[in-house]
């Protein structure tokens, strides 16, 4: 079943997806320790692994459990310039203030949140250290989709 209710063969799609879920997400970072603080402290991850030193991948890293993902950060050169390329994290709306403030508590920079219309839920957009864009995000496909359709 896809969003919207539309099974595959109604959406005209025959083919099997390959993919079963997300495996990983993985962000190079210039400071280990900086970027644990974002995950442990803003989406409340738990540090599963520490190369401390050794190097079985390409670099330095540390893996974290967080919603159920396994989030990756490795040590490397991190972006230089910001966009709006980024990775939006499912929160409750009940928790948006809490994480808001552990954000301002680190230091990190908040980005506006665009435009919204209304059944769309409610986001937080930041920047890590590295110029990453995070988006903690209250509403779901389901909902983004009812509230474009009342749109027109």
């Amino acid at each position: 079943m896809l969003p919207g209710g539309a099974d595959r063969a109604q959406a005209g799609l025959t083919f099997q997806p390959v993919i079963s879920g997300l495996s990983h997400i993985t962000f190079v970072v210039n400071d280990l320790d900086k970027m644990a603080r974002i995950i442990v402290e803003v989406l409340g991850g738990v540090e599963v692994y520490s190369s401390r030193g050794k190097t079985f991948s390409v670099s330095k890293e540390k893996f974290f459990m967080a919603g159920g993902l396994w989030i990756a950060i490795m040590e490397g050169r991190g972006h230089t310039e910001k966009s709006y390329n980024h990775v939006a994290f499912k929160i409750d709306a009940a928790k948006l203030s809490a994480c808001r403030r552990a954000i301002e508590t680190l230091g990190l920079d908040i980005r506006e949140p665009r435009h919204r219309i209304d059944g769309e839920g409610q986001s937080i957009y930041f920047h890590d250290y590295d110029n990453h864009l995070f988006e903690l995000h209250t509403g779901t496909l389901d909902e983004r989709l009812a509230a474009y359709e009342k749109m027109g």
